[in-house]
């Protein structure tokens, strides 16, 4: 292990990716995204109530990709050593006070590159999960700074009608998973869309 390795192990950090997918190191979380950010290990979860409405949130504007920009529920990077199930769990609560169950693999190999309006770089494999939760969200104003319960077909339809409104990745991974969201029909109709990020 490096010594940058070594530092990494003993922080909050995240699993290097060679360009197999194999683990190749560990990096310090709060420094691995520029705009050179290497291949890395994350995760995107979508929660939904018992009712089929998903939870969109908008990213706090203290973010250092994307803030402001409405997303699935929460994104994360597992550690060295923690499953997929642990780390959602783990972020679920950090960033919503949630606990959540039902974890489950949609889009195993779901893999992005993208660069935000600063030239900041997402560079990730990405597994993408859904969870189910019974619990009222208590966002952590460093992760979250707003969030919406909407109907899966309003989720569709900002992607088809608006995708500027959300992340790069919500975009990419909600029509390749629009039978997942759509499994439970949500109960309630469809409000208006959520505001453009950046907008009042």
């Amino acid at each position: 292990m490096t010594d940058a390795a070594d530092a990494a192990a003993g922080e909050d950090h995240v699993v290097l990716l060679c360009e197999d997918g194999s683990p190749c190191g560990l990096a310090p979380r709060a420094t691995v995204h520029s705009a050179t950010t290497p291949l890395h290990l994350a995760f995107s979860c979508h929660l939904r109530r018992p009712d089929g409405q998903v939870l969109l949130t908008r990213r706090a504007l203290g973010k250092r990709t994307w803030p402001g920009v409405w997303t699935n529920s929460f994104c994360g990077h597992p550690r060295q050593g923690e499953s997929f199930p642990e780390a959602i769990a783990r972020h679920a609560r950090h960033e919503l006070g949630l606990e959540i169950r039902d974890v489950r693999s949609v889009l195993p190999d779901f893999r992005y590159r993208a660069v935000d309006a600063s030239g900041i770089v997402e560079n990730e494999v990405c597994p993408v999960f859904i969870a189910t939760t019974d619990g009222a969200p208590a966002p952590n104003p460093e992760e979250v700074m707003d969030l919406r319960w909407v109907a899966p077909e309003e989720f569709t339809a900002l992607v088809d009608l608006a995708p500027w409104t959300l992340s790069p990745w919500a975009v990419e991974q909600v029509p390749r998973m629009r039978g997942e969201l759509t499994l439970t029909r949500s109960i309630h109709p469809p409000g208006p869309l959520p505001t453009a990020a950046g907008g009042s």
